[in-house]
């Protein structure tokens, strides 16, 4: 069974293969560059996120009742957790630590995250609500998206607004998959 970690080693090659100038949805389709949310408290970011949909990626299969636990360390970073069960709700757990940075200080939206160095994926908050309920991260390639929330389901209005919004800015949403949550 492919370990959790391997996996997202591979995305990050990925995430290097864009970096590298690879074909991504963004230049194939003309599409202008992501921009990123105008401000990001990360004190009020901290703490536990449910995936409430994604674009599948190799690194998620067989993930179900993902969420993620962004805490601030002592030297700036950000340690992240990503934690699922595999296959169904009471499925084993997996997960993998990991650790981001700001590269945009001016902001706080755009971040590089690593779980197995060297390889870093850029992770970018593209959407926030302003109470900070619910978030949406992206790369600036447009090929990976995560819905993310405070609670494990969003309603109704509130994600149908946010795919409407990622649409207008050059999304494939006929990608997103609804993640299954408890």
């Amino acid at each position: 069974m492919r370990t959790f970690s391997r996996v997202v080693a591979l995305v990050m090659l990925g995430f290097g293969a864009i970096a590298a100038g690879c074909a991504t949805t963004t230049s194939r389709r003309g599409l202008p560059p992501l921009d990123t949310v105008a401000h990001v408290d990360l004190a009020r970011y901290a703490g536990t996120w449910f995936e409430v949909a994604s674009f599948p990626q190799r690194f998620q299969a067989g993930c179900v009742a993902t969420q993620a636990e962004y805490t601030p360390a002592a030297d700036g970073t950000i340690t992240v957790v990503n934690r699922c069960r595999d296959q169904r709700l009471d499925g084993p757990e997996r997960s993998v630590t990991g650790s981001a940075r700001v590269v945009d200080p001016a902001t706080n939206a755009k971040l590089a995250v690593t779980f197995q160095w060297p390889f870093r994926g850029a992770y970018w908050i593209i959407d926030l609500d302003r109470d900070y309920r619910w978030a949406v991260v992206g790369h600036p390639s447009r090929d990976y998206l995560w819905i993310l929330a405070r609670t494990p389901r969003l309603d109704g209005t509130t994600y149908a607004a946010i795919v409407e919004r990622l649409q207008r800015r050059g999304y494939d949403t006929a990608r997103l998959h609804r993640t299954l949550q408890p």
